[in-house]
């Protein structure tokens, strides 16, 4: 399958989705999500996979069992390369556009240790610092806490690190006229690639 880019139509179905997010909707406007949002996705992340793995398409179903929001559809499309627990490559389509990034999104009780304990250390916290300036063009997210991690010290010079509990970086490329052509495809390599050192890092 050739990527082409993404469809005007992809956006406008999660537009309009966020609009009205039933299941009379979606059943009315499933074909539009199969051929310009689904297909799209697998093509885009197929084209990817011999460099970078293959990439898991999530389901477009919320899972409500325990949510206030019963809103029964997710209101994106992502795709996610695990080359680590937690850890990879991501892009996805949404009403606001494209946006792609990488990092781990979740650091379970060990990893956590283990990753406070490497922005604490004298070489590879100055390490992972140098690969996050070096990202200038991305944003560096990921949740973190208020206070002082126990058994740091509040005066430590990676403090900010050391508070995170998963850390990415991403970037929106929301409605520029790329996300439609089959340029795109080399837009999100070049970022896959860019953020590869952080993904390695994180990894180890």
């Amino acid at each position: 399958m050739t990527f082409s880019g993404i469809p005007i139509a992809a956006l406008d179905f999660y537009d309009d989705l966020e609009q009205d997010n039933t299941k009379t909707f979606w059943e009315a406007h499933k074909h539009v999500y199969q051929e310009s949002v689904l297909e799209p996705m697998k093509a885009l992340t197929g084209a990817l996979a011999e460099e970078f793995g293959s990439a898991k398409i999530f389901r477009p179903y919320r899972d409500v069992r325990f949510a206030k929001d019963k809103t029964p559809y997710k209101t994106a499309q992502g795709a996610f390369v695990g080359v680590a627990p937690e850890t990879g490559f991501y892009v996805q389509i949404s009403a606001a556009g494209v946006r792609t990034g990488a990092g781990s999104y979740h650091l379970e009780p060990t990893r956590l240790a283990h990753f406070r304990a490497d922005v604490a250390n004298e070489l590879r916290g100055p390490e992972l610092e140098r690969i996050l300036a070096e990202l200038g063009a991305y944003e560096i997210g990921g949740e973190t806490l208020k206070t002082t991690p126990k058994g740091y010290d509040k005066e430590h010079p990676r403090l900010e690190l050391l508070r995170h509990k998963s850390l990415t970086a991403g970037r929106n490329l929301g409605f520029e006229a790329v996300i439609h052509t089959p340029e795109l495809l080399d837009v999100v390599r070049a970022d896959w690639q860019s953020l590869t050192p952080l993904v390695e890092w994180l990894s180890r």
